[in-house]
């Protein structure tokens, strides 16, 4: 039986890399001749993010939500930002609009998934550990931290 399943994993394996090879190369984005250029401000905020200076980061992300609207990034280091400076409400409403524009951001539903436990929400916070799940098929790190962060609440709450 294991001999057989590797031989489907095999053919599986094969069909995938001819179709990536006769794939058509206009439906990747790397070579995107109307690439928009890096947003300066989303840099520095995100530089700002890593090295902790939250209300710095709040100032470039703000500017950067201007010019980018509809990047989903932004809107999550700004919940990350205020969530880290203790200002829930705006978090969830940052996190709220990253996850409008893309329900699959997996950094955004890993936040609001721990900004939930800090409001004693696990429930929720269990939702989006779920919606998790369903997006890392093969596993991620937004998934385990999230789940880490879960398990050390329930025990918390012990």
């Amino acid at each position: 039986m294991k001999i057989y399943k590797f031989l489907v994993l095999g053919y599986l394996v094969m069909q995938f890399s001819f179709f990536t090879v006769v794939a058509d190369p206009s439906s990747s984005n790397d070579y995107d001749d109307d690439a928009k250029p890096l947003n300066l401000d989303y840099k520095r905020g995100y530089d700002e993010v890593s090295n902790g200076k939250y209300q710095l980061a709040i100032k470039y992300l703000l500017k950067a939500a201007k010019t980018s609207p509809d990047n989903p990034d932004v809107y999550n280091l700004l919940g990350f930002s205020h969530r880290k400076l203790d200002k829930l409400e705006e978090s969830f409403m940052y996190y709220n609009r990253a996850l409008k524009l893309n329900p699959r951001h997996l950094g955004a539903n890993e936040y609001i998934g721990e900004l939930y436990l800090r409001t004693n929400n696990l429930k929720k916070a269990e939702e989006h550990l779920k919606i998790l799940d369903d997006i890392c098929f093969f596993g991620c790190n937004e998934y385990d931290d999230l789940k880490e962060s879960i398990e050390k609440y329930k025990k918390k709450m012990e």
